[in-house]
């Protein structure tokens, strides 16, 4: 099954790895670090002109990018489901 993630961007679901919410994770020492490393690596793919309120991390093929979109992670999680 294929999940929007924003109007214009489309994932498999068997591709996500997690969802995560940005005002949460960037409270974290680890997330914090996380998006400058993966942003640095090339990873980060701005789906969003609007404010980001969530990432996706997703592995395609052995390809890992990060999404950033402006719809919340409990919206993209009950996608999901």
């Amino acid at each position: 099954m294929y999940i929007r993630i924003e109007e214009n961007a489309v994932v498999r679901d068997k591709d996500i790895i997690g969802i995560f919410d940005m005002d949460n994770t960037t409270v974290s020492r680890l997330g914090r670090t996380f998006l400058p490393k993966a942003e640095k690596n090339g990873l980060i793919i701005n789906q969003t002109d609007d404010l980001p309120k969530s990432f996706v991390v997703t592995n395609t093929d052995g390809k890992t990018e990060v999404l950033i979109s402006s719809v919340s992670s409990k919206i993209l999680a009950n996608r999901v489901k």
